[in-house]
């Protein structure tokens, strides 16, 4: 029984013991798994030419105009998104691979954020929309691929993400350390 409790133990003593710390620790991995996620779908776009020159953007706001799109944002995808989409596609493309970077490493995650929540509201507004005679509860089902990211990105926001773990924290300890030039 001592030996099934070891390991649990020994992991939680490795957890700071202030509550608030934990939670700068939470919101840090958070942040770093949001940023893979953001990596891995800015990478194949940016890496690859389908999504940006052969079609690929095109075919998806093609297909959120088939059903999926909310009224007020049909005309904005069809006048003004789709006959820019080359410069769409690779906005969205690097900007992917910029939020997923920022928030990886931990640098300009702010801007990052409100770029993330943008292009998540976005694209709610673009595909998630359930239809005029849907229940209430069914706007939030609907939305569930890019609400859940919108709030990561408002958690991004309201906290401090880069507390720990990031290009900022290291670069400020490393400052610390270095002992002082002008004395």
């Amino acid at each position: 029984m001592a030996q099934d409790l070891a390991p649990r133990l020994e992991f939680s003593m490795t957890l700071p013991a202030d509550a608030g710390a934990r939670n700068t620790y939470a919101l840090a991995v958070l942040r770093i798994a949001v940023g893979i996620f953001f990596l891995i779908f800015g990478q194949y776009k940016v890496f690859g030419t389908q999504f940006t020159l052969h079609g690929g953007f095109q075919f998806w706001i093609n297909k959120f105009l088939e059903g999926g799109v909310y009224p007020f944002m049909a005309p904005v995808l069809r006048g003004f998104v789709l006959p820019h989409a080359t410069a769409f596609a690779f906005l969205t493309a690097y900007g992917e691979l910029a939020i997923g970077l920022g928030l990886v490493i931990g640098f300009w995650v702010k801007p990052a954020s409100v770029a993330g929540l943008l292009l998540m509201l976005a694209l709610l507004f673009s595909s998630d929309y359930p239809g005029p005679h849907a229940a209430f509860w069914q706007y939030f089902g609907a939305s569930l691929s890019h609400s859940v990211f919108a709030l990561c990105f408002v958690a991004f926001l309201v906290g401090r993400a880069d507390a720990v773990w990031s290009v900022r924290t290291e670069r400020k300890e490393s400052a610390q350390r270095q002992p002082d030039s002008n004395q």
